[in-house]
């Protein structure tokens, strides 16, 4: 069975062909981050109509380039939500035509699903029961994953997501947007000792999660810093890259402390990480360290596979779909929030 996946929740449209016995068969995506740049984060009506503009010809170039034709797709999955509402109905209105058209079904999956199953397009997967970190710029979420569907969230931040801080935090000490990975490739040239920052949450129990103080703290840091200097640019490069790297570990350490939790709780000895921020470098070195010492085992998407993408949407289609699940025929609808653990279990 073929299922073509269609992300296009946020700033990337996103195309995918998986087989339910072959895999992955090829995906295509486009990124908006220029035509967002200019004004330093995503404008909802100009994302919406690039995804109107893009659709067709990604979805004429995946039949391409996978050599797949369009009488070969069994069904069509794309994302339902959670994202901004006028580029989910892009997606699901281009997607539930599609699949009327070849007069196969359609499913609306959850995003946040998508992610946590990327890791499931890999050799080896990691196989159930595990601990899932889910860390990106909308989210940062610990789930315990019994199997798709059958998920218990354990932890959860209550402000700002880790990305969001990354973004935000970048954005203050002048960076390129998108922030976060510039943060991360300046973070790799300074002192992670150098300043020194709160870990939040930690001396607590319970598995959430707290950026938007630990933000406040790098910010307030930068100013006070800007405050008492006299502008010597070699100064001023050494200090961000200290500030960016001491800030970089902050995050990491709370992400990971959480995590060492989250498996002492669960018993599980497996730890998947997936969302943009699980491509950052120093967290999954962390990560593989903390599991390597706890006898686990660890496991992450492709770096192609931790943003947005069509990959993950037909992959988490594939397995909806294939257990008999699908839209109604009455029409489609988009849910811009919704709760991962309102998902039915397969």
């Amino acid at each position: 069975m073929i299922i073509l996946g269609c992300e296009s929740s946020c700033d990337e449209t996103g195309l995918a062909l998986y087989d339910t016995k072959a895999g992955l068969l090829g995906h295509v995506l486009h990124s908006q981050i220029d035509e967002h740049a200019l004004y330093g984060g995503v404008v909802p009506e100009l994302a919406s109509r690039d995804h109107i503009k893009r659709l067709v010809p990604l979805f004429n170039t995946l039949l391409t380039k996978t050599q797949v034709a369009r009488r070969d797709i069994a069904g069509v999955a794309y994302t339902r939500g959670p994202g901004l509402a006028g580029a989910l109905l892009t997606g699901a209105q281009f997607s539930t035509s599609l699949a009327f058209g070849l007069g196969v079904p359609a499913l609306g999956v959850h995003h946040m699903e998508g992610h946590l199953l990327a890791p499931m397009l890999e050799t080896p997967a990691p196989t159930y029961p595990f601990v899932c970190l889910l860390v990106s710029g909308g989210h940062t979420l610990l789930v315990n994953v019994e199997g798709v569907g059958r998920y218990e969230i354990l932890g959860e931040s209550i402000d700002d997501a880790a990305g969001e801080a990354f973004d935000k935090t970048a954005k203050v000490l002048g960076l390129p947007y998108p922030g976060g990975p510039h943060l991360a490739a300046l973070a790799e040239k300074g002192n992670a000792k150098a300043v020194r920052l709160p870990r939040p949450m930690l001396d607590r129990p319970g598995l959430d999660f707290s950026f938007s103080g630990l933000k406040t703290a790098a910010i307030v840091q930068h100013r006070q810093w800007q405050d008492s200097q006299t502008g010597c640019e070699t100064d001023r490069a050494a200090w961000l890259s200290d500030l960016a790297a001491s800030f970089e570990e902050a995050v990491v350490d709370t992400l990971l402390r959480k995590c060492e939790r989250a498996l002492d709780t669960t018993g599980h000895r497996t730890l998947v990480i997936s969302g943009g921020v699980s491509a950052n470098r120093k967290l999954r070195q962390r990560v593989q360290a903390l599991c390597e010492a706890r006898s686990a085992d660890a496991f992450y998407p492709a770096l192609e596979f931790c943003t947005d993408n069509g990959a993950m949407i037909a992959l988490a289609g594939a397995l909806r779909i294939e257990a008999g699940q699908r839209d109604s025929r009455e029409g489609f609808s988009v849910k811009p929030r919704w709760p991962l653990h309102e998902l039915s279990p397969i």
